[in-house]
């Protein structure tokens, strides 16, 4: 039995996405045998992130300036705006290292069960950026869900009025899938989109 600091320590890191109680119990071990190394750097690393985290007033982005990394960077292209609900969205996007241009984080997506409404979410300040003119596209890169495309519909209708593209990123069959695994609304988008061969 593992001191109270112990399990608290490990009850935390059990709350992490893809940990559960056993990879936290093992990690936290891992980390106690190796604690004048990787513990003290593990702890000093969370201690300098805790005290510099800010969000982006750009973008809302989450870095540790303001305004981040992606929105500092001079060789981005300021004429393309991907538009995504949440940070992890546009880690995941950026880690591709595909999309050049710059991003805009909605902090969420419309959802009327969970009473999230146009205005819990940064569309005016979206509006505000594309208002300001040099944006030649907006990218919507939504989740394919019903609320994330909900979402999608709304922010386009919003959009209208201004001189720019909106694009939204493609859905349809992954590479690798197989038909017989995949479900009725991905089938069916796959087949709306379809385009001809050569």
């Amino acid at each position: 039995m593992a001191s109270q600091e112990i399990e608290e320590l490990t009850g935390a890191l059990a709350r992490l996405p893809g940990l559960g109680p056993r990879s936290a119990r093992r990690a936290v071990l891992w980390l106690l045998k190796r604690r004048e190394t990787a513990l003290v750097q593990l702890l000093d690393a969370l201690g300098r992130v805790r005290e510099s985290l800010v969000e982006c007033g750009t973008c809302g982005n989450i870095d540790t300036a303001d305004p981040c990394g992606i929105c500092a960077d001079p060789r981005r292209d300021v004429r393309s705006l991907c538009v995504v609900e949440d940070v992890p969205d546009l880690w995941a996007l950026d880690r591709a290292r595909l999309f050049q241009g710059r991003y805009h984080v909605l902090g969420g997506r419309l959802s009327a069960l969970d009473g999230i409404r146009p205005e819990d979410l940064s569309v005016g300040k979206l509006i505000e950026r594309v208002a300001g003119g040099g944006i030649d596209e907006v990218v919507l890169a939504m989740n394919a869900t019903l609320e994330g495309q909900t979402t999608a519909h709304y922010i386009a209708e919003r959009l209208e009025g201004y001189p720019v593209r909106i694009t939204q990123l493609a859905h349809g069959l992954p590479v690798g899938g197989e038909l017989d695994y995949l479900d009725e609304g991905t089938l069916a988008q796959a087949l709306r989109a379809r385009r001809p061969m050569g």
